[in-house]
């Protein structure tokens, strides 16, 4: 009867230990998902905010100068892609980003929550609000509303989401491509 006791007691603790130790790597889980999500709701709340501004402020108004004829405010129905292209294929570009967007979010589970990875995380979740704030437009208005200009060197007209996307595709090139060794990417392969 006391062995029966003592071996209740020891798997008891073993259990209790398990459950202590899966709680806290829940809990940390959770951190770095939380973080991540915040960070994404502020990205994409700024690239909202930005758009309603251009909306309510630059819509039937000329363009407004920010420095000189270097960079302007101008009000833009952009119903395409980058740069203008893919017009009226709204339907293949909210496709084409779900996928995209699929992409980063596994990229994102699979990155490791340490200092070294810090970059990854934190320029694919750039990529992702940019991609969602952009996405967001074409399904709520039917296109994306672009106001900033760099009317110097005739760039087209562009928006937050786009510079987010942008230079968050730059940075992660240059990371994975010059930063990274391969040993580090090998995160990305297992299982």
């Amino acid at each position: 009867r006391r062995q029966r006791q003592m071996c209740i007691r020891d798997r008891t603790r073993r259990s209790q230990l398990w459950f202590g130790s899966f709680f806290r790597k829940e809990i940390i889980t959770m951190k770095k998902y939380i973080k991540g999500v915040l960070l994404f709701l502020v990205l994409f709340g700024l690239d909202q905010w930005s758009k309603y501004a251009a909306d309510t402020c630059l819509q039937g108004h000329e363009a407004k100068k920010v420095i000189g004829d270097v960079f302007v405010l101008q009000y833009l129905k952009n119903y395409g892609a980058a740069f203008g292209i893919l017009q009226n294929k709204q339907i293949f570009l909210v496709i084409l980003t779900a996928v995209i967007l699929a992409a980063i979010i596994y990229i994102l589970i699979k990155t490791p929550d340490t200092v070294h990875y810090l970059p990854v995380r934190f320029f694919g979740i750039m990529l992702a609000a940019g991609a969602v704030g952009n996405m967001y437009d074409r399904i709520v208005h039917g296109y994306v509303i672009d106001f900033l200009y760099a009317k110097v060197i005739d760039f087209p007209i562009f928006n937050v989401a786009d510079c987010y996307v942008v230079v968050s595709a730059v940075v992660l090139a240059i990371l994975i491509g010059f930063v990274y060794q391969e040993s580090d990417l090998e995160v990305y392969h297992k299982k």
